[in-house]
């Protein structure tokens, strides 16, 4: 028979689990990771803006190409898509107008695995294998948080149908895992943005900041943590009190 002591502190790993998940889930199917915000929005109803969210929108826009469209029209980056503020109408001989949408172009599979360049944008001048592997990392990392998250979640169902509390050890080590992940990933993002600010600075008019994508992931992980805190300790205590128990109905 279980303790109510294990039996909550299972409820609240179970509660704690199921939410980063939720944030996990949310951080990385939604767009703002990191948000910029410029100070002329004007520029991007004018003849120039309209050339610099074209090339934004197209196939062989490169790092620079994207980044600078990003600074310059309100840009948000997720880590599937990337999107830009631009007038509604947009045909060339619309006049400037306040009524703005915001559109998305999502990366391919072949971009999140593209290398990076010293020189954002200039194919000669060598390989960026810092920013080339960050990138790929925090493609990866977030997938395999919410496998090991689901994984572990399935082994707990396994545990619950064979009436055993020892295998939530498994659990718990693998939400640990899971946190690791998460933690992984926001470090490399951090390092990318660091990184390619340095190669492209940010304009004076320009603001940049982390937007709630990121926060979600940065919750996610203490969340994993205290998650495979409680399912191991509850495993380790049961079982150890289990033991006492037997061997004092033996003696």
């Amino acid at each position: 028979m279980m303790d109510n002591r294990f039996a909550t502190a299972l409820v609240i790993a179970c509660v704690l689990s199921l939410i980063s998940t939720i944030y996990m889930a949310a951080s990385i199917g939604t767009d703002f990771w990191y948000e910029y915000h410029t100070l002329s929005p004007a520029e991007n109803v004018s003849e120039a803006g309209r050339s610099i969210w074209e090339e934004f929108f197209s196939k062989d826009a490169d790092e620079k190409t994207y980044t600078d469209a990003l600074f310059r029209c309100n840009g948000t980056v997720g880590l599937w898509r990337r999107c830009i503020t631009v007038p509604k109408n947009s045909h060339w001989y619309s006049p400037p107008e306040n009524d703005m949408t915001t559109n998305c172009i999502s990366f391919s599979l072949s971009d999140q695995f593209m290398e990076k360049y010293i020189e954002p944008g200039n194919h000669n001048s060598g390989t960026d294998l810092n920013r080339t592997y960050l990138w790929r990392l925090q493609f990866l990392l977030p997938f395999v948080s919410i496998g090991l998250m689901c994984f572990g979640a399935l082994i707990g169902l396994c545990a619950c149908a064979c009436r055993s509390l020892y295998p939530a050890i498994a659990t718990g080590v693998l939400h640990f895992l899971a946190g690791l992940c998460t933690l992984g990933l926001v470090g490399c993002y951090v390092a990318g943005i660091e990184l390619l600010h340095k190669k492209l600075p940010l304009p004076d008019d320009v603001r940049g900041e982390f937007g709630w994508s990121f926060c979600l992931a940065c919750v996610s992980a203490p969340l994993q943590f205290m998650a495979a805190a409680l399912f191991i300790w509850a495993a380790r205590t049961n079982r150890k009190e289990f033991t006492l128990l037997k061997a004092y109905r033996v003696a």
